[in-house]
């Protein structure tokens, strides 16, 4: 206890009986009854009291009992009501929880998962996708230092994230077989392989890899089909020796525009699912393709990084040159990527000068500086003969074109010389610098527009280290490919800028969410913030029409559509009171991928056991999972010493101690007179 709390216990001791002493024994009687009782009482009621005032801590021991977990981690995807299975699943989980015997042993918690994972009881059985290794992950997470073996109610087919059965984890996994566990015959269009784009008057190959499960040989076809017009057909065969099968169709390009295409394996005979037998894909055909020049004089990991990025999109074709080896090649290219710029460089940009080509400049630690602040392209760096590494931090206020925060502030710094940048032209910052933690305002991508000329500058090296972190992050390429095909894609177009942009793709699944964005800017190019936008929809073939309004959402308009029934749709996106508008057509199909499974996927849940040290349960082996819970001795309640602090003013009982005391005194004095 602290000295100053003891100076005050002792200091309102001394004023509790000194007031007590004041009044029953000085300049009175003390020889009347009961006067020491009286004396006695009152200075320890004052006393309690006082305490109460100075409320001071008391530590105590409390023993816990923590029992050990189950967590019931329950499949709410679309598979489950497919196979049937909705009432086995609600039953099961009913006779987990009202179990008595378990409940005394376990605490019981209930998560729910079709993409993400939820802590809820209610099922809906709706989810469009299963991420059953996101919802392991999840639950091993919330209980890392606990004693919580998990119950894994599912059909095992999962569609999206990493491959479930080689999960690490922590804790031991029981999974539950939901669905048909019977094998069936079964044709199935497992992937489809093709290009987004295509050119006019060309051809692009059709990738289809098909599958077959069954003992006997059976044959069938496939054909492709665009508009209710077969294009395409071939007989194919298979064997339980010849399971799966790869077919390679060229197809010709001829219009421009966005094109769907269906893909169909004829069902055998006695074929269950027949759903899976179908898929849709799009391409949109270009009359013409965007190339790209990237010069430098020394290798660099950058140059593979960004040749992978910009030719993600088959609408870009990008050409290697060392600086030596240039001749002259201008008018072969609409953009001009420039890496580590010197002196040799002097004819290449007198030239794109004179041409006003439009260029993306990233700079490094072999970049001259001299040479490149006596180019008057509206910037000069002051530098120091040193290095830096910066830090990119996201402008949300950036406007020239769309693009979000991939979490850029989370990427590696890029290595530059160290300096100050001046502007004599008026330029768009997309990421500023961050220099040890703190954050500048000093640009590290900027764009810049001169004369109906653009250019993008990078004031760094090391994007390829940008382009790793993001696969890390999104086990994906996408979104950092997506980021420099934004910036080329701005780049390279000599077209006048368009005060609206829509971004809408042209085919999307059955029940899949679509987001689409708009970009909308004032007469002087700013992002307008006031716009009212709304996109109208119309089902080609039903003539449903909807409209629904876009949300303002930092620097863009977005609106998802949700539970359009699968068609074909015309749609308009218009900006009221002005005369702009974006028209175009995409499609929903009837594919969802959740409805393409036959059975339940039982050996990878007996793998994904195996691994886990658990043990692989049935739908109908409710009474064989409880009691083998139940008798399992790694499964225990923990009891521990937990020291907590408690005021005093928390104990009841010591107020109703006063009151007594005061009660008593009051009596006393009463019934024998005053005292």
């Amino acid at each position: 206890m602290q000295p100053k709390i003891i100076l005050l216990l002792l200091l309102s001791f001394s004023i509790s009986f000194g007031l007590a002493y004041f009044q029953y024994f000085f300049k009175v009687d003390s020889q009347r009854k009961y006067v020491n009782l009286l004396f006695t009482i009152r200075g320890l009621a004052i006393f309690l009291l006082l305490l109460l005032l100075i409320n001071p801590t008391i530590k105590q021991s409390v023993l816990e009992n923590e029992k050990p977990i189950v967590s019931l981690l329950i499949d709410d995807s679309k598979s489950i009501k497919y196979f049937e299975d909705e009432k086995n699943l609600t039953d099961f989980v009913e006779q987990v929880k009202e179990n008595s015997e378990l409940n005394n042993k376990f605490d019981i918690q209930s998560f729910v998962f079709g993409e993400e994972l939820e802590l809820r009881d209610s099922l809906y059985l709706a989810a469009s996708n299963t991420n059953i290794y996101n919802a392991l992950l999840g639950v091993n997470e919330l209980h890392k230092n606990k004693i919580a073996p998990i119950v894994l109610l599912t059909d095992g087919n999962q569609t999206i994230g990493k491959d479930y059965e080689y999960f690490t984890s922590k804790q031991t996994v029981y999974p539950v077989v939901f669905g048909d566990t019977v094998a069936y015959r079964d044709i199935e269009i497992t992937q489809l392989n093709t290009n987004r784009y295509s050119y006019l008057k060309n051809t692009f190959p059709v990738e289809i890899l098909l599958n077959y499960s069954g003992k006997e040989s059976v044959s069938s076809r496939l054909t492709i089909q665009t508009k209710g017009k077969t294009i395409y057909t071939k007989k194919v065969s298979f064997s339980s020796k010849k399971s799966s099968q790869k077919v390679t169709a060229n197809l010709a390009s001829n219009a421009v525009g966005n094109h769907f295409y269906t893909v169909t394996i004829q069902p055998i005979d006695k074929e269950k699912n027949t759903k899976n037998n179908i898929k849709n894909f799009a391409i949109e055909v270009i009359d013409n393709q965007t190339k790209v020049l990237l010069v430098y004089e020394n290798l660099h990991p950058d140059l593979g990084a960004l040749k992978k990025a910009i030719e993600s999109n088959k609408q870009r074709k990008i050409t290697y040159c060392q600086i030596d080896n240039f001749k002259n090649q201008i008018n072969d290219y609409q953009l001009f990527v420039l890496f580590n710029v010197n002196n040799k460089f002097t004819y290449f940009f007198d030239e794109i000068k004179k041409r006003k080509k439009n260029y993306l400049l990233v700079t490094g630690a072999k970049t001259d500086w001299n040479f490149l602040n006596k180019q008057d392209l509206g910037f000069q760096k002051n530098i120091v003969n040193d290095t830096e590494f910066y830090r990119p931090i996201f402008n949300s206020s950036y406007e020239t074109f769309l693009q979000a925060d991939l979490g850029f502030s989370n990427y590696p710094p890029l290595k530059d010389f160290f300096g100050k940048v001046t502007f004599s032209n008026k330029i768009e910052t997309l990421l500023y610098q961050q220099i040890n933690g703190i954050e500048t305002t000093q640009p590290l991508l900027f764009t810049l527009e001169d004369s109906n000329q653009k250019s993008g500058v990078l004031l760094g090296e090391g994007i390829w280290k940008w382009r790793a972190a993001s696969f890390l992050n999104s086990n994906s390429f996408s979104d950092f490919d997506n980021f420099i095909g934004n910036l080329i894609q701005y780049l390279a177009s000599n077209k006048k800028r368009e005060r609206l942009e829509v971004s809408i793709e042209p085919i999307y699944e059955a029940n899949e969410k679509i987001a689409v964005a708009a970009f909308y800017t004032d007469e002087n190019y700013k992002f307008d913030d006031r716009a009212i936008i709304e996109i109208q929809l119309t089902n080609k073939k039903t003539k449903a029409y909807f409209t629904i309004p876009f949300s303002l959402q930092n620097n863009s308009y977005q609106v998802v559509l949700e539970n359009l029934p699968s068609g074909e749709y015309d749609y308009k996106v218009v900006v009221f009171e002005s005369n702009f508008s974006k028209s175009g057509t995409f499609k929903i199909t009837d594919f969802e991928i959740e409805t393409q499974f036959t059975n339940a996927n039982t050996s990878k849940l007996s793998k994904l056991a195996n691994n886990a040290n658990g043990k692989v349960f049935y739908k109908d082996q409710v009474d064989e999972l409880v009691a083998y819970l139940l008798s399992n001795k790694d499964f225990y309640t923990i009891q521990k010493e937990k020291n907590v602090k408690r005021n005093l003013i928390d104990w009841q009982w010591l107020m109703l101690l006063i009151t007594l005391l005061f009660s008593i005194e009051w009596f006393v004095r009463k019934f024998y007179g005053k005292v």
